[in-house]
């Protein structure tokens, strides 16, 4: 098994996005995406990743006829419904399918999330490291 950090910068392959900043969180379920805007027209979910400021931010409008809404718990506990999708992301060369919930974490550190699921029997976790993935892709490990 690879080990992850507190931290680590993650590539979004379906979605075209490298190295962005992704904080591992065992204490969560699910993994989650940071989206600054997102409208539903005739079954068509559409969503833009990231802020202006943000140095990744593109801009570009993503568009996903499969997707679902699913009742998420935040980390104050409160229940929000949130869009679900599903996309690849590769960490430590391992390109995995997963779902994300699109919410706006415009007010906290990382812009995505990864919780346990995508976690588990997957990656061991040492809080004392960071970054172990994307420090690996240039030391051709």
């Amino acid at each position: 098994m690879k080990i992850l950090g507190r931290s680590d910068r993650v590539d979004l392959p379906g979605l075209g996005l490298t190295n962005i900043h992704a904080k591992i969180d065992t204490g969560a379920y699910t993994c989650s995406l940071h989206c600054s805007w997102i409208n539903v027209n005739d079954a068509n979910l559409e969503f833009v990743l990231l802020d202006p400021e943000h140095p990744e931010f593109t801009g570009t409008k993503y568009h996903f006829t499969k997707f679902t809404q699913r009742e998420i718990k935040n980390s104050f506990g409160e229940a929000e419904l949130r869009y679900i999708i599903r996309t690849t992301i590769t960490i430590h060369n391992q390109t995995i399918r997963a779902e994300f919930s699109l919410s706006d974490r415009d007010k906290l550190r990382f812009p995505i999330l990864l919780g346990r699921k995508i976690l588990r029997k997957r990656f061991l976790i040492d809080v004392t490291e960071k970054d172990l993935s994307y420090k690996s892709k240039f030391q051709g490990a």
